[in-house]
């Protein structure tokens, strides 16, 4: 549910959609971390003005912790 939620909204903010790709690594019983890849113009516009959209994003997903009862960790990546 997480995963798809942010393939699709980072698909909506990237400039280069194609190039966007989630994983999600499992560190632990409740704990996992999602990793967002994307185009280096579009880390900048995912990660925001001082961390204000990726502080958004992870607002929402803490939202999503009610009904699955795991933590996560959102990082954003550059594809070189």
């Amino acid at each position: 549910m997480v995963k798809n939620f942010l393939y699709e909204y980072a698909k909506l903010i990237a400039d280069f959609p194609d190039k966007v790709s989630i994983d999600r690594h499992e560190l632990g019983e409740n704990f996992a971390e999602i990793i967002i890849s994307a185009d280096k113009v579009d880390t900048g516009k995912l990660i925001g003005k001082d961390g204000k959209m990726i502080n958004a994003i992870k607002t929402v997903i803490i939202g999503c912790k009610a009904k699955d009862n795991t933590s996560y960790r959102v990082t954003v990546k550059a594809i070189e």
